[in-house]
């Protein structure tokens, strides 16, 4: 189990996140970034399954204490955020945070934190290498041929949101940018990741997407 923490941002200004502790013998550090519900029990435990692995994990509050299970409000909280601006202050605020523990620091996001995770690859010099769950943010906001880490994403075939042409569309993208990628896509719903969701839970897809996101952690981290 972690505790909430508070850290510097860019702007002078202060975030609140998760931290889970790998300990002693630590591999490497990861910035987790939420999906549009908020930081929440799930998140926090993605977080401990981090630490569980040997990896520092913090997960920024995007939201400010505020957590819904409701996808109308869900989806309000995400369109209110500013995703630039969260991902220049709070998510590099806590990839600072993190690289003076010292090692490599990765940023890993679901949902809208896997668009927030492109956007770091792009932008936020403390990243180290980048891991994406079904999130891909508009192309004028972070243009994928610009991503300067490695990267790897996870993407749904049966997602009405990353749409499979929308994943076309970024690994045109990647490959055009020269960038050192990986890209996975399974046969399952968008949040195939989230045990929390049942309606979209597979737990193949998800133990296979574990497994090679430790994979890469282990190679790039």
């Amino acid at each position: 189990m972690g505790d909430m923490l508070q850290f510097s941002c860019p702007n002078n200004g202060s975030g609140n996140g998760y931290l889970a502790s790998a300990g002693a013998s630590v591999k490497g550090n990861i910035v987790v970034i939420q999906e549009w519900w908020g930081l929440n029990n799930q998140m926090k435990a993605v977080a401990d399954r981090c630490a569980a692995e040997g990896y520092n994990a913090l997960v920024p509050d995007l939201y400010r204490g505020r957590v819904t299970q409701d996808p109308d409000e869900a989806g309000h909280l995400m369109e209110g955020l500013d995703w630039v601006g969260a991902t220049d202050q709070e998510v590099c605020g806590a990839a600072r945070y993190l690289k003076h523990r010292g090692g490599a620091v990765a940023v890993m996001g679901y949902c809208l934190g896997g668009a927030l995770a492109i956007i770091a690859a792009s932008k936020v010099a403390e990243i180290d290498l980048a891991i994406c769950y079904y999130g891909i943010p508009p192309a004028e906001v972070a243009d994928p041929a610009s991503i300067r880490v490695p990267f790897q994403g996870h993407f749904a075939n049966r997602d009405d949101w990353c749409t499979p042409q929308a994943v076309n569309n970024l690994e045109a993208g990647l490959r055009s940018g020269g960038v050192n990628y990986e890209l996975y896509r399974y046969e399952a719903a968008h949040a195939f990741f989230n045990e929390a969701e049942p309606e979209a839970y597979d737990e193949q897809c998800a133990e296979l997407s574990w497994r090679r996101t430790m994979n890469f952690l282990a190679e790039h981290c």
